[in-house]
Formats: C-alpha cells, structure tokens, sequence
C-alpha cells in the first residue's frame, strides 16, 4: 500500500508462468484485463492485476538506409490533434485545499544567483507544418555527432552545428518495409533515444490510434542515425498503449529497454499502466524474436522509466526504475529485474515521501483565452539516472501550482551505488521566482553533478517561451540560479489548449557536460502554429576535475604455494579534492583460501592517498590454478585486480615397516607392513620391493596408495628357495621423490 491508501489487488489467479501475448494467444490476456476493468467499474476501486506478460514482435524487418526511404510529410491545411487521455486523479488532497493544509513548502520565489551556463547555439526544429499534429511531443537524442528530433508526427536529423542533414520525414515512412499499422498511419507519442553504450538510435512512435493497438519500435544498425534500422512492432491488442516512454538501461546481463505506457481499452477505460523490459541484446543483434517481459495493471496513472546518462552503466542486476506521481505527497517507484533466459521477472515497490503540493493550472497567453494545458497529474520526461563515484542520483520534475500560477517541481532522488537499495529526496524544490506560469519541463544532469531544467514560460504578457535554470553542486539544496532564455516566442496559441506533451533534456555524449534542450513556442500568433528550438547551454565548472579516487595495487601479481599466505597493497589516491571515505570489498578469493583487507575503508586526503594490506592466506587444500582477484571502491567504477597464482605444495612422504626382521620357512609366507606417511602435498605412492633371492616374490595389498596409508607386504617362499639371510629393500616412489627402507629376510 502507498500512502494514498489504495491497496493494488492481485487477480484471482496468479500463474508462476508469465502469459504470452504473441497471436492468438492475446486474447487470454485481453481476457483477464477486462475482468480486472469489471472489478474496477462495479466496486470504485482501481483494481489492476500485475499480470507478467511474454511479448515478442508481431512483426520484424530490416529498413534501407534512411535516404533510400520514400516519405514525405504532410501537406497542413489543420492539424490532426491527438486526443489527451486521463486516467485516475492522483490520491489525497491537494496542497492549499480543503482548508488547514500546508502550502508547497518548497516554493523558490525569487531569482538565485546568476546561472553560471555559458549558451552554445540555438536553432529552429521541425514545426506543425512540417509535422501536421497537435501537441508537438517534441523530443531530441545526441550522439557524437548528430541531433535527431521526433515530433508529432516526423523525424529529422539534424548535425551538432544544426545543419539539416534529413528530413523532416513522417515517422510512419520509417517503417515502410514492415507493413501493418506501423507503416500505414502515425500513432504519435514519438520518443528517440541515443543508446550511449552501443552507439546506437532508438525512435519509437504508436502504431495506430484505433483497435488492433501496437508499439513500433527501431533500432539502428550501426551508429549512422542515418543507415538503417532493425525494425519491431509489438501488439497491445484491445488495449491503446498510450503516452508511451522509453529509458536506456545497459546492465551487463539482462540489459533493457524500459518502457512504460497507459492502458486504455479500446482508447476509453482507463486500465492502468504497463510497464516493459525490451531485451535489449536481442534487439541490437536485430534478432526477428526479441522478447519483452511486461507487467500489466502496475498502477493507475502515468510512469516514466530510469534512461541512464553518463559512461557509467547501472550496477549488474540493478532493476529498472519506473516512478509514478502517486498522490499530493508521494512518489511510487516500482524496480523490475528482467531474467530474458528464463522468461520472467520480478516487480516491487517502494513510497517515497515528498513535499506536498497542488496540480498546476492551465498556463495564459497573451490576447487570448486560449490556456496551454499544464500536464500537472503526471511526471514529465525524462527519468534521468547517473551514477557517481560515491551515489546513484535521479532527477525528475512535474508541474504544480503556486498559488494561482504553475511552477517546476523537481526533484534529485540519491542512492548509494548499488543492485537496487532504493532512493529518497536528496533535494527538492519548486521555480516559481515571479509572477509567471512555468511547466512542461525536463531535467538532467551532468558528470560535475549540475542540474539543469529547461521548461516553457508564459503569462498574460508573456508568449509561450523556452526557458532554463540550473544549480551547480555547492548551491543551496532545493534551489536553482537564474533565468536564461533559449528562445522567446513572438505568438500564442489561439486555437487548440494542448501544449506539450512533453519535451526533452538530454546531455551530449562528447563531453557529458554540454546540455540540449528542445521545446516549443509560436513565432506569430496563430490557431496551432507551433514550432521547436533547439538550442544548448554548459556550465563552466563542468569539465574540471571532478572530486574523484583510484585503486591500484602493489604487487598486482603475488605467487604462492598451497599452505602459504602473501600481502599486496592497496592504494587509494584521490583526484578533486575528493576525501571522502572508501569502502574496500575483495572478490574473487579461491575456495579454501581468506583473502581480508585491513582496514576495510580508508579515507585519503585531498589530492593524497590511503593505503590497505590485502592479505590473501591459502591452506594445504586451496586448489592449484590462476585467479583474478578484484578489490571495488564503494561497489561501482573503481576497481583494481591483483592475480594470484596457487602452486601445489612440494609433495613428500616417508615411508617405514613394522618389523626390521622377517624369518620364512622355505614353502610358507609371511608378511609385514608398510607404512606411508604424509609430510606435504598430496602423493599416490607406488611400492616395490628389490633384493629377494630367486624362488621368493613378494607382493602388497594395496599399491599404490595414497600417503598416508598402509599396505601388507607378504613374502612367498617356494620350497626350492635357497636358505640363507637376505637384506630386502622396499622402495616408495611418487614423481621425482623416493625414499626406501629395508629388513633383514631369513629364509630356512
């Protein structure tokens, strides 16, 4: 239960096995979610199954190269405008009604000091009359060396100087050699991703706005934004996967791409969200099978996924992140963990406090009683993830009211480096510095560790404009600098209230420092004339050495033999001005064998280092071979290994006889014993016996034996063997190592 006190009911039947919602078999699926709406409409509880559910494509091809493809856009006369669907209202009472409650306590109603961003360049996108749908869903991805934009309902490709390089084409024409929904029409809700880890581009749109409903999904085959594309569509069936986001999770097994979506049957009952992990791997192989695990009925409302930024991927077995705007005062994040092999996952979730608040209003507009809708019931794109050297950080915001204007809440919800630990509020606030209405925003950060949030302004002076702030890490929590401008709008909207519904803030890969931003404003007034900018900022101090440390080791490679033990130091030097304590862990350590660190955490001084012993101690049964041992700070990005080498122990033996003197009847036998002792390693000890006059053999029990043990030696005698006394040797051999010892045989 969250704290809006909605208990999520499971349905009456809860297979281990996930459905698979491939063909026919959709209809099962179908099936167990109208139940669930039954529920829903006769009790007045939003009752939604977290039903796992198989997908793989109902369709797969390979694209030509994007200049090879034939795909105009639409001629505009009006636009096509995509209907916005609601589900539930978010829970408990908001902020500033009901008499007694608390305004937003985090509110930032002045200016903060000067943004410290120096602005890059700035240029126009893709526009309505190029596109030919309302609300833009403008939304950018950078790569090394491209921008490419989607919007509703095109995609361009642009260079990093904003040079055009393709397009504006209909995102539709993509799909051109797949066939099905995804070529024919264009569903909207477009989303490009830059999958910083391949060097690949992801563009995503909805297949159809009528039933059979579907998700179109491509994948570009090498880094060329402009070669081609492996191409998916996923089938939803009775279900409008609406308001579609998407988020990059490289893990090192079981890497995703995370989806979330908001189910309507047949595009009128709300059915809840559904959240989905792409198997990744399959699809970057453009594998024609690639499987998506999805839960369905997670919660009711809208949910954004974790996208990771940054060189550094999140922890192995880290769960993807979904977090939903719950109620007036909490978050929900749900952590899903894909197992693509076994065909299944596992879900779970967590509340998560915030300050309270109220949904924004619709946004004036200068001349007009045309208001922009605010979006204020849901999180807005993205859910940025980094990690740092020493926590996981994620930031996100959603428009709230400030009284009767809207403003920006945001949030940086921190971590510690790990599998999946949780998040709370590290810092929170609202930018609400005058008498604007501010909303429609999104946020990322850099590697320093600088927030930046770009977001559209307007009032009734004010046309619809782009806009950002930032705060850099030694500013106050909860509060951001100045104002900058990206662009200013020239117009408002007349005709239509949509704006939005989302827009991006990315980072750039080249120097994971440099910020872009797109969003929308009009250049003249006029009934649905949007246009996008897309334009860049950096803060000055990112790029700078950040508080950092490394690991190295001293001897990297110790040698020692079965029974040994052997040091190697361990070296924490910091770089920044990092002087924070270091966690040391050690993994890898062969069976039979403690390997410790002492002291287990060091703190180094700024610009200096600390040092700790790895002691790794082998006993006689260590098994023999080569390892890596790996020595982790603070669990993620810095590490150091150490090679150990176990050789067996120089095996030796001894060997002895329980009697010195042996007297046998000439036709009888006799025997003693021979005693193996071990003195090291392990040894197969093989017995002989020399010096027996002729007619005499002797023979042992057992031989060879394992030292140490013991074997009968017996002495036969023929009647024909000569008497006299005879020294007799018996002789112990394992390799290169020997060793005798002898008896006295008398034979009468």
């Amino acid at each position: 239960m969250l704290n809006g006190g909605v208990v999520f009911l499971k349905a009456a039947r809860n297979d281990a096995t996930p459905k698979n919602r491939f063909g026919a078999k959709t209809h099962a699926r179908n099936s167990l979610k109208i139940a669930a709406l039954i529920w829903f409409c006769l009790s007045g509880i939003p009752a939604f199954a977290q039903t796992l559910t198989v997908v793989r494509p109902s369709r797969h091809a390979q694209s030509h190269r994007l200049s090879d493809i034939r795909g105009g856009t639409p001629a505009v006369n009006g636009p096509t405008e995509i209907k916005l669907f609601r589900a539930n209202r978010l829970k408990g009472t908001e902020s500033g009604s009901g008499g007694g409650t608390l305004p937003d306590p985090t509110i930032q109603t002045s200016f903060g000091p000067l943004i410290n961003a120096t602005p890059g360049i700035s240029f126009d996108g893709t526009d309505v009359f190029h596109a030919g749908y309302i609300p833009s869903d403008s939304n950018i991805a950078v790569g090394p060396n491209h921008i490419v934009e989607t919007v509703n309902a095109a995609y361009t490709v642009y260079s990093k100087t904003g040079a055009l390089l393709f397009g504006p084409n209909s995102i539709r024409s993509l799909w051109t050699g797949l066939g099905g929904a995804c070529s024919a029409s264009d569903g909207g809700d477009p989303i490009v991703q830059y999958d910083r880890a391949a060097d690949r581009w992801m563009i995503t749109q909805l297949g159809s706005l009528s039933n059979p409903y579907s998700e179109c999904i491509a994948i570009s085959t090498s880094p060329d934004p402009m070669g081609s594309y492996f191409l998916y569509s996923y089938d939803f069936g009775l279900y409008l996967n609406d308001y579609p986001k998407f988020g990059i999770w490289p893990t090192a097994t079981n890497s995703a791409y995370l989806a979330s979506y908001s189910l309507f049957l047949l595009a009128s009952l709300p059915a809840g969200s559904e959240i989905c992990a792409y198997d990744r791997a399959a699809m970057l192989a453009g594998q024609p099978d690639a499987m998506g695990l999805c839960y369905s009925g997670v919660i009711a409302d809208v949910l954004v996924p974790s996208d990771t930024d940054g060189p550094t991927p999140p922890l192995d077995g880290t769960p993807g992140y979904f977090l939903n705007l719950y109620s007036y005062s909490s978050l929900a994040l749900f952590k899903m963990t894909p197992n693509f092999a076994a065909a299944t996952a596992t879900l779970t979730q967590d509340s998560i406090g915030i300050a309270s608040f109220s949904e924004a209003p619709p946004a004036p507009q200068p001349g007009t009683t045309t208001t922009l809708d605010s979006l204020g019931d849901r999180l807005m794109n993205r859910l940025a993830f980094r990690v740092f050297p020493d926590h996981e950080s994620m930031v996100v915001n959603h428009s709230v009211a400030v009284g009767s204007r809207s403003g920006v809440r945001w949030y940086e919800l921190r971590g510690p480096v790990s599998a999946g630990a949780g998040f709370s509020p590290y810092q929170q606030g609202t930018y609400a510095p005058d008498n604007s209405f501010r909303w429609m925003g999104s946020a990322a950060m850099d590697k320093a560790g600088d927030i930046a949030l770009g977001y559209s302004v307007s009032s009734s002076t004010i046309y619809p404009s782009v806009r950002y702030t930032g705060r850099i890490p030694t500013d106050p929590l909860g509060t951001m600098a100045s104002e900058a401008s990206l662009w200013e709008g020239a117009g408002s909207q007349t005709g239509y209230s949509r704006w939005g519904d989302y827009t991006s803030m990315q980072i750039d890969p080249s120097d994971d420092c440099t910020f872009w931003y797109v969003n929308e404003y009009l250049p003249a007034t006029h009934p649905y004339g949007w246009f996008t900018r897309i334009g860049s900022f950096k803060f000055s101090g990112c790029g700078a050495t950040l508080p950092d440390f490394s690991l190295s080791a001293n001897p990297a490679s110790v040698a020692l033999t079965q029974g040994n033990a052997g040091n190697s130091t361990i070296t924490v030097s910091s770089a920044g001005g990092f002087s924070s304590s270091v966690a040391l862990t050690v993994s890898g350590c062969p069976a039979n064998t403690n390997c410790t660190l002492n002291p287990a955490s060091v703190t180094p001084p700024d610009n200096g280092s600390a040092a700790s012993t790895l002691t790794i101690a082998t006993t006689a049964t260590t098994p023999p071979g080569t390892y890596t041992l790996t020595i982790n700070g603070n669990g993620s990005g810095h590490s150091t290994t150490v090679s150990l080498t176990v050789n067996p122990a120089s095996s030796d033996f001894g060997i002895s006889l329980s009697a010195s003197t042996l007297t046998v009847n000439r036709g009888s036998n006799k025997a003693l014993t021979v005693n193996v002792t071990k003195i090291s390693g392990s040894s197969s000890v093989t017995l002989s016996v020399s010096g027996l006059p002729s007619e005499t053999n002797g023979s042992f029990s057992v031989n060879p034996l394992t030292a140490p043990g013991s074997s009968k030696l017996t002495i036969s005698t023929n009647r024909a063997a000569s008497k006299g006394t005879y020294t007799v040797t018996v002789t112990g051999k394992y390799g290169s190592v020997s060793h005798t010892a002898a008896f006295t045989l008398t034979i009468k």
